[in-house]
C-alpha cells in the first residue's frame, strides 16, 4: 500500500467526501476500515462502540457476490405480468399472518393512527412483506456487510455513510450480536437502513427507546413515521380497483412525464386526472373514493385485465420500495388485512 494513497483518502474523508481518487481495492480491507473508523470517530462515535463493532472484521466475499449479482437497469421492453407476483406475495400465509398480527396489535392502532395518520393495515402489510412479521430479519453481521460494501466501491458513498450511521445506532446501546440484518445493511422488523433508523425510528410505547427488533409498538410507529415523512395523506386510500369499458385504450392517457428516479416504474402509470374526469371517460371506481381525488390509471397486465385508480399514497409506498410489484402487493395485502 502506498502511504501517499492513505493520506489522500484520509484527507478526502475529513473533507466530508468518500469520492476517493483511487479504488477501494487499492487499499487492503484493513486499511480502508481504518478510514471508516476515523470518520466514525470524527462524527462522535465512542471509542468503546468502535472497538466492539469492528473487532476482527474482514471482508465478506458472499456480500460482494450478492451485490454484484443485483440487476442493473433493464434494457428490454415489456414487463413480467403482475398477477402471478400478486398470487405469490399476497397468498394465504401472508394474509392470515397479517390478520393475526393486526388483531394482536389492536390496542396500539388508535394511538399510532392518531399521531401519524397512516392506517394500521398498511403498516402491518409493510411488516409482512419486509420480514414475514418478524420471522425473517437476516443474519448478516451489519458491521461486516456495510464495511465490505463500502470497501468494494460500487456504491461507496452510500455504504460508507451507512457504516458510520450503524456505529451511531450501536452507540445507543445495541450489541453487535443484535445488529444483524440483510447483506445490504437493512435491519429490524421494517428493514431500515441505519441512516433511516437514526432519522425515523420512533418510540411507540413511550419507554424512551425505538426498538424495531422485538417491540411491536416501536415497529409500527417507525413505519408510520416513515410514511408520514414521505407524504402520506390521511383519509385517502392507496388506490381502488376500477372497471374499464370495452375497447378503452389506456395507452392514450399514458404519462408524458419522465420521472427523475425509477422511471420504468412511473412510466407505466397514466397522467393524473380527478376521479370525476375518469368517470366521464367511462372508468368506474369499484370502491368509495371522492370525485375530486387526483388519481392515475394503472392496468399492468394489458387490456381485459384488472385495473386500479392510484392516489398519491401509492407513490408513498413506492418510496419504501420503488417497484410496482412491491407497492401493489402491499396495497392489496393491506386491503385483505383490513377485512379481519
Amino acid at each position: 500500500m502506498k502511504v501517499r494513497h492513505l493520506f489522500t483518502l484520509a484527507a478526502a474523508i475529513f473533507a466530508g467526501s468518500f469520492n476517493a481518487p483511487v479504488a477501494a481495492q487499492d487499499l487492503s480491507f484493513d486499511a480502508y476500515l481504518q478510514l471508516l473508523i476515523a470518520k466514525a470517530r470524527a462524527e462522535g462515535v465512542s471509542e468503546s462502540t468502535i472497538q466492539r463493532m469492528t473487532a476482527g472484521l474482514e471482508a465478506n466475499d458472499r456480500v460482494i457476490r450478492l451485490d454484484r449479482s443485483q440487476p442493473g437497469s433493464p434494457t428490454r421492453t415489456g414487463y413480467p405480468p403482475l398477477a402471478p407476483y400478486i398470487a405469490r406475495h399476497v397468498d394465504n400465509a401472508r394474509i392470515t399472518g397479517g390478520q393475526r398480527m393486526h388483531r394482536a396489535t389492536l390496542g396500539m392502532h388508535r394511538a399510532i393512527e392518531q399521531e401519524y395518520g397512516v392506517p394500521s393495515e398498511i403498516l402491518v402489510a409493510i411488516w409482512g412483506h419486509e420480514t414475514a412479521y418478524g420471522q425473517v430479519m437476516g443474519g448478516f453481521d451489519l458491521s461486516q456487510a456495510l464495511a465490505t460494501l463500502a470497501w468494494e466501491g460500487r456504491r461507496r458513498d452510500l455504504f460508507a455513510g451507512e457504516f458510520v450511521a450503524l456505529m451511531k445506532v450501536a452507540d445507543k446501546g445495541y450489541s453487535r450480536s443484535r445488529l444483524k440484518g440483510s447483506w445490504a445493511g437493512a435491519f429490524g422488523n421494517p428493514q431500515f437502513l441505519p441512516s433511516v433508523y437514526l432519522k425515523l425510528a420512533a418510540d411507540g410505547d413511550g419507554d424512551g427507546r425505538a426498538d424495531i427488533f422485538s417491540n411491536r409498538a416501536d415497529t409500527l410507529a417507525s413505519i408510520a413515521n416513515y410514511f408520514r415523512d414521505a407524504g402520506w395523506r390521511t383519509g385517502q386510500p392507496w388506490g381502488v380497483p376500477a372497471s374499464i369499458p370495452d375497447g378503452f385504450n389506456v395507452d392514450v392517457y399514458k404519462t408524458k412525464i419522465v420521472a427523475p428516479t425509477c422511471s420504468r416504474v412511473h412510466e407505466r402509470h397514466s397522467e393524473w386526472k380527478t376521479v370525476a374526469e375518469w368517470r366521464a371517460l367511462g372508468v368506474r371506481p369499484q370502491r368509495v373514493i371522492g370525485d375530486d381525488a387526483m388519481v392515475t390509471l394503472f392496468q399492468p397486465d394489458g387490456p381485459g385485465t384488472r385495473a386500479w385508480l392510484l392516489t398519491s399514497n401509492y407513490r408513498v409506498i413506492l418510496e419504501y420500495n420503488c417497484s410496482n410489484y412491491y407497492a401493489m402487493s402491499v396495497g392489496l395485502l393491506a386491503d385483505e388485512i383490513a377485512r379481519s
